[in-house]
């Protein structure tokens, strides 16, 4: 028998309370929903959201509304969020002028028989920001284009071969994905990781493949689940662009999850990345449906042979989106804004761990950093601290690194380090 629905309605544009006092967190409504789901959905919820990645049972299993940094879930409880949706929510939920720009589009039509004019206007946003961009096309997320950006680096070298870092996360389909279940051995035979930041093993593959290496694809930095993040070094940086160059080899940087985070113009100038080809996808558009990649000017002919499209890629909303998302970033500095709230955030948890005698470590960028118990090898350590900052209304994942969104201000985050500094008083680690 099926458990009786569940009823809720969503406020929406309705700011959320900035402060509420800790209460013990029901998930009731989530739990009894969530087995609802599990008779007409393999595994109830599945994916990157799935429960069993996160902490199930001292977690939520469905949000039901958002407002800036903040959400709510299905049972009423309130969230200061430093996941974003795992990336997407750079300005936060409902930025009036991105969702002002969606509505306007929306209010003409969503799947035309053609693409409208904001394509083409999109594209040539996306020329004009990104420095070595030539040319931009459109799909609806990152692993569309990133299998999308192989075959046309495929298409150009006419070679089969491509190189990936290994745990490095490209997307779903055959060739990358860090599932399991479907796969052939086949899937993967062209397919040749190496760890981050090893120029060795790096160049090894080019010695061994040489005349074969169709693409080097790459993420800015190194952020895998279950892991620290890492920062590339300049020698690694520089061999993959020389290894490229003298090889004949497209780059395809994946800025998918950092994309104009770090930088207004994407991710390669950053660190010094000279792409063939580049994906952007989570922070484009503020959470609607996007993704983008952009070329050089010789791959266009390979590019428009390599055939891409879907029934729903061209919905003006999310362009109207995105090209709003992108003025705000320009306009209002946000890597910079993302930056220095980060470190804001970072050094008082620190500082938290070491007040409280819990030796922590933290990685990656300020602008999406990841914090975890310091020798803990298990990740049961960072489960629980990560469950008591839950309890205390403050939302982190234990195993993928964080986001710091424009919506979160100075005063969010002491609110977010108090809550958590009770959360340190709450916990008790195992030894």
């Amino acid at each position: 028998m099926r458990e009786a629905k569940v009823i809720y309605s969503v406020r929406t544009c309705v700011p959320l309370p900035p402060s509420r006092e800790p209460l013990p967190l029901n998930f009731a409504n989530s739990q009894a929903l969530f087995r609802r789901a599990a008779e007409v959905i393999p595994g109830g919820i599945y994916g990157h959201t799935t429960p069993a990645a996160t902490l199930p049972g001292a977690t939520p299993y469905y949000a039901v509304e958002g407002f800036g940094c903040r959400y709510r879930d299905l049972d009423g409880n309130t969230f200061i969020d430093f996941l974003c949706g795992y990336g997407p929510m750079l300005l936060g939920y409902h930025h009036p002028e991105v969702e002002d720009a969606a509505t306007a589009a929306r209010a003409r039509g969503a799947a035309f028989n053609h693409p409208t004019p904001l394509m083409v206007e999109l594209a040539e946003a996306l020329v004009a920001r990104i420095d070595f961009a030539d040319w931009a096309v459109f799909a609806k997320n990152g692993a569309d284009l990133t299998s999308w950006t192989v075959m046309v680096a495929r298409e150009y070298t006419g070679r089969p071969k491509i190189l990936k870092i290994r745990g490095a996360y490209h997307g779903t389909h055959a060739w990358c994905t860090l599932g399991h279940g479907g796969l052939i051995p086949e899937d993967r035979a062209h397919i040749h990781d190496f760890p981050f930041n090893d120029v060795a093993a790096l160049e090894t593959l080019f010695a061994l493949h040489r005349g074969r290496i169709a693409g080097l694809i790459l993420t800015p930095f190194h952020h895998p689940a279950f892991a620290d993040s890492e920062l590339p070094s300049p020698a690694f940086v520089a061999a993959c662009n020389r290894l490229c160059r003298e090889h004949g080899t497209l780059q395809i940087l994946d800025d998918v999850r950092c994309g104009f985070r770090l930088s207004t113009g994407g991710s390669h100038s950053v660190y010094g990345y000279t792409p063939d080809l580049s994906i952007y996808c989570k922070a484009i558009a503020n959470g609607h449906p996007l993704s983008a990649a952009v070329g050089r000017a010789a791959l266009k002919p390979a590019a428009s042979r390599v055939f891409l499209t879907g029934s729903y890629w061209n919905d003006p909303a999310p362009m109207a989106a995105a090209l709003a998302t992108l003025a705000v970033i320009e306009r209002d500095n946000i890597p910079a804004r993302l930056a220095a709230l980060g470190e804001r955030f970072v050094t008082g948890f620190l500082a938290l761990g070491e007040k409280h005698g819990v030796p922590l470590r933290a990685s990656g960028p300020p602008a999406m950093p990841y914090v975890r118990v310091a020798d803990d090898p298990s990740f049961i350590r960072t489960q629980q601290l990560c469950a008591a900052a839950v309890a205390e209304g403050v939302f982190l994942h234990p195993h993928h690194n964080w986001f710091i969104s424009a919506a979160h201000t100075e005063a969010d985050i002491d609110e977010a380090l108090q809550r958590l500094d009770t959360a340190f008083l709450n916990l008790s680690l195992s030894s």
